[in-house]
């Protein structure tokens, strides 16, 4: 029996693989609402096979968005923008469905990737951004307004109100986006936190903030549903945020109920050094998993379904996640089900696409036409 092909319980939510379809930004929101490309692209992948589809990183308030295109659940209008769309996948697709709740700090108010990426200045539609310390991400850009008290309680409100609108569209879970050089992960690294009081300084006063904002979603939201949590294990710079800290918040997640850690890396800093190659942040969910036990989804060029069955299988990560291998291959999961002797779910309209040498890849034993 295929490992990438058995099921696997997270809380009160049963998967049917160990496949999600890793959150991907599509930076094609309006004033932060889901319009037809968000209903076209979530439906399409809800039927490639993966057990769970994960919505991209979602903005909890509108400055908290990567670039004025992305996605947000702040308001009424964002929260209902999502509506049609999670009908439709509930009606034709039975994967689970999760959000990625997200604040971009300093890293804000940018173009989006296809248009420079860069960051806007206030003076031509930007806003101001913010952050732990008033350290911009690069140095020619403009400083980040570091953040006061009140900003960062007005930011765990805003992260539970979005945690609130989550359960009421039925969502099955949470990912907190504590990575990617974004607000939570700027927290995390000396990088970028140079706060002198208890949010910074010391790695327990680092972990504090980010760990509020988990116990706040977590507290916000149904407690038969499963929160996660995506994490940069490192920084790929020297005295950065490393791989012993990220155990260290990990044992600490653990303490507080995290249901996955999604291990990813990097993002704080355009001087990173990141060595890229097939499968290149296996070994950091790897570490993660065997130093502290938590369910763990491994993420990273994973494009073959071998590779990520040898994953799963060999106990590396619990899960795997991939974003660009399934906007290259919309049916990843079919595929990778038809390779290993797995058995996916699909709408009886695409039954007869079933390749003639695989009797049960959907689960029917028998369909035709006439």
């Amino acid at each position: 029996m295929s490992a990438l092909f058995s099921p696997i319980t997270l809380r009160g939510l049963t998967l049917s693989n160990r496949i999600m379809v890793a959150p991907m930004c599509q930076y094609s929101a309006e004033n932060g609402e889901a319009n037809d490309w968000h209903f076209t692209h979530i439906n399409s992948l809800a039927l490639s096979g993966a057990a769970v589809f994960c919505i991209e990183a979602t903005a909890v308030e509108a400055i908290g968005r990567i670039t004025p295109g992305c996605l947000g659940l702040w308001n009424d209008a964002t929260e209902a923008a999502l509506k049609p769309i999670l009908a439709s996948v509930r009606k034709h697709s039975k994967a689970a469905v999760v959000m990625q709740l997200a604040h971009a700090g300093r890293k804000a108010s940018s173009h989006k990737p296809w248009d420079g990426g860069q960051l806007i200045p206030i003076s031509e539609g930007g806003w101001q951004t913010e952050g732990p310390s008033d350290v911009p991400h690069k140095e020619s850009e403009a400083a980040p307004r570091a953040l006061d008290d009140s900003g960062l309680k007005r930011i765990r409100d805003a992260f539970v109100a979005a945690a609130q609108r989550t359960a009421r569209l039925g969502i099955d879970g949470i990912e907190v986006h504590c990575a990617h050089g974004y607000l939570l992960h700027q927290f995390l690294s000396p990088i970028s936190n140079k706060r002198t009081d208890q949010y910074g300084g010391s790695l327990q006063n680092r972990m504090r903030f980010p760990l509020e904002v988990f116990d706040a979603v977590r507290a916000a939201f149904p407690h038969d549903k499963p929160v996660g949590l995506r994490v940069s294990a490192t920084d790929w710079i020297e005295g950065g945020w490393d791989l012993p800290q990220t155990i260290e918040f990990a044992h600490e997640l653990k303490k507080r109920g995290v249901d996955w850690i999604d291990v990813s890396s990097g993002g704080v800093s355009p001087l990173q050094k990141i060595p890229l190659g097939p499968g290149y942040q296996v070994p950091l969910a790897q570490a993660v998993k065997e130093a502290t036990g938590v369910t763990t989804i491994a993420v990273g060029l994973i494009t073959e379904a071998k590779q990520a069955e040898e994953i799963v299988a060999s106990g590396k990560a619990d899960m795997v996640a991939l974003a660009r291998g399934f906007l290259y291959d919309p049916r990843w999961g079919w595929h990778a089900a038809a390779e290993l002797g797995g058995e996916v779910s699909a709408p009886p309209q695409y039954w007869r696409s079933q390749p003639s040498t695989q009797k049960a890849l959907f689960g029917a034993t028998s369909f035709g036409t006439r």
